[in-house]
């Protein structure tokens, strides 16, 4: 799975989590920058790219995303090693 299509599955769940059909994200967007994406949501938002992609993340991991393309990344990362 490419980058690109990462982004898009995950702006999927983002938009569900979040309650917003309208929203644009890229790989430099932060949570600061989404109304809704507070500590619940995150959380939220993990459960389902978890759920999503059937992978599993570990506390230190998701503890140094900066932005998205952070968390695209590590998705990518984690469906590698399920290779």
């Amino acid at each position: 799975m490419t980058r690109p299509e990462i982004l898009e599955r995950l702006q999927k769940i983002l938009r569900q989590v979040v309650g917003n059909d309208e929203l644009i994200i890229n790989n430099k967007t932060t949570a600061d920058e989404v109304t809704g994406w507070d500590s619940f949501n995150h959380i939220n938002l993990i459960m389902g790219v978890e759920m999503e992609f059937a992978i599993r993340f570990n506390v230190a991991e998701l503890e140094n995303l900066k932005n998205v393309g952070d968390f695209v990344a590590l998705i990518e990362k984690h469906l590698t090693k399920k290779k």
